[in-house]
């Protein structure tokens, strides 16, 4: 796993390091070039990131239209993606009203159909940022109202994603701050305000810290609604982050938005989603983005340049990522167009260390090499093994024999190679090429049943690990 996340990549072009470190070139939209080419494992490197990856025939749509038009079907899709989140929305509701894993079965389900993948992906990146918990909140309904929150604005506006969690009960809870009194103000949420959802570690004193929960007091949570109490609210002046005023919530959340840090610490955490999670960005490159991420706090905007941006495409991004469970799960079944038992799924997952609707800590996941160990390995294994399987709990509905087929691939050796297309566009040692395709022509089983084992030892690859 190390020798594939440290190895330069011979399909992408190397570049000097001070180009990568330089804001003007390392942001400028990707221009494909003699030197620099549009390339299938370029392609394929765009939908792992942004939209769990993709099938073959968006992957050959995409080689073809090049980069930039396939950015802006990735943030912007043909398809009435809102008239499907209505449909998986009355579908989450109901399921709000029975078990929080049947919540998570639905998310799954939206993960594995939506035709707005971006969407989804950043909406996942916001639930591990934040990392509000039903293992702490204990209440499904207010888990699906706030994950609809950051679904609503995984693509928009930051501030109004940030006002509309500062109001939410399910953030209350989850931060142990159910409770806001004067006389005895509840410092949990604001120093996670601060520390996590804003500035980021280390950029706000003690005092801040309690000045801010001053201007919480009031706040309630009863019969699961946030409520406000004025004679429990602390009227008085509050000194915060070099401001003062008889400072209520919003004010809160105002200041911290007008930090420096807020930007700063956001482009951080989003270069290390989309770039690179194997060592931290130069000061100049996050200063950049944050400088115009600032402007209007506009997520679109500020995803848009990194994904067409030069540094994107490098060598300093390209499988420089862990798929976390979740990822490499749906990096089986979405480019074989099969649809799995969600409910099944979730617990599977869940068991590989990634509970949806219940980040471990404040903190969210940590991610990286955090989720590859030799169990996760194991298990993972057994995973893709189980979703591939001609029998067992997912019941066959995943067929990577018939994705092939449907693109004209129909002996072993050819949907062999087709596999290798599929999932890591050919970018593979020769030897992993070389046994895939002898598992394919030589392994037990009729054709069918080999090329199940052809996909799992696939999604064994180190290579494949790797988003």
């Amino acid at each position: 796993m190390s020798a594939a996340l440290n190895q330069n990549q011979d399909s992408r072009a190397a570049v000097p390091p001070e180009k990568l470190n330089d804001p003007a070139w390392a942001w400028a939209p990707y221009a494909p070039d003699h030197a620099r080419p549009w390339t299938l494992p370029l392609a394929g490197h765009l939908y792992r990131r942004a939209a769990f990856g993709g099938s073959w025939s968006q992957l050959r749509q995409a080689l073809a239209d090049g980069p930039q038009r396939t950015i802006d079907r990735l943030l912007r899709p043909d398809a009435d993606t809102a008239a499907f989140n209505r449909t998986i929305d009355d579908y989450e509701f109901s399921a709000a009203n029975t078990a929080a894993d049947e919540l998570r079965a639905w998310w799954l389900r939206r993960m594995l159909q939506t035709t707005h993948p971006l969407l989804e992906t950043m909406t996942l990146f916001w639930h591990n940022h934040f990392a509000i918990s039903n293992a702490r909140v204990n209440n499904a309904q207010l888990m699906s109202r706030h994950v609809r929150h950051l679904r609503q604005h995984a693509l928009g506006n930051f501030e109004a994603l940030l006002g509309g969690l500062a109001t939410q009960p399910g953030v209350f809870l989850s931060l142990n701050a159910p409770a806001n009194r004067a006389a005895r103000p509840n410092e949990s949420l604001p120093r996670v305000l601060m520390e996590q959802f804003t500035l980021g570690p280390g950029r706000c004193a003690e005092e801040d810290v309690r000045e801010a929960a001053r201007a919480f007091t009031g706040c309630f949570v009863l019969r699961d609604e946030l409520r406000y109490f004025p004679a429990e609210h602390d009227t008085g002046v509050k000194k915060l982050l070099g401001q003062q005023g008889p400072f209520e919530s919003k004010d809160v959340v105002r200041i911290l938005l007008e930090q420096p840090a807020t930007p700063r610490w956001l482009a951080g955490r989003l270069y290390r989603w989309f770039i690179s999670e194997t060592s931290p960005p130069a000061d100049a490159l996050v200063k950049s983005l944050a400088a115009g991420f600032a402007k209007d706090y506009n997520v679109a905007k500020l995803v848009e340049t990194i994904l067409r941006s030069n540094l994107f495409f490098s060598q300093a991004a390209y499988r420089q990522k862990i798929k976390s469970p979740v990822e490499f799960a749906l990096s089986i079944v979405r480019p074989l167009g099969g649809v799995v038992g969600t409910t099944r799924l979730g617990a599977d997952l869940a068991d590989l260390g990634m509970d949806l609707y219940q980040p471990p800590t404040m903190t969210g996941w940590a991610g990286h090499r955090y989720w590859i160990n030799r169990f996760t390995l194991v298990g993972r294994s057994r995973l893709a093994q189980a979703l591939l399987s001609s029998s067992g709990p997912y019941e066959s509905k995943v067929d990577p024999m018939s994705a092939a087929g449907r693109h004209g691939q129909t002996t072993p050796e050819a949907a062999s190679q087709f596999l290798i297309d599929l999932f890591l566009q050919g970018d593979v040692p020769a030897e992993a090429r070389q046994a895939a395709k002898a598992t394919a022509q030589t392994g037990p089983g009729d054709p069918g049943e080999r090329i199940r084992q052809t996909c799992g030892l696939i999604a064994s690859l180190p290579e494949f690990h790797l988003a």
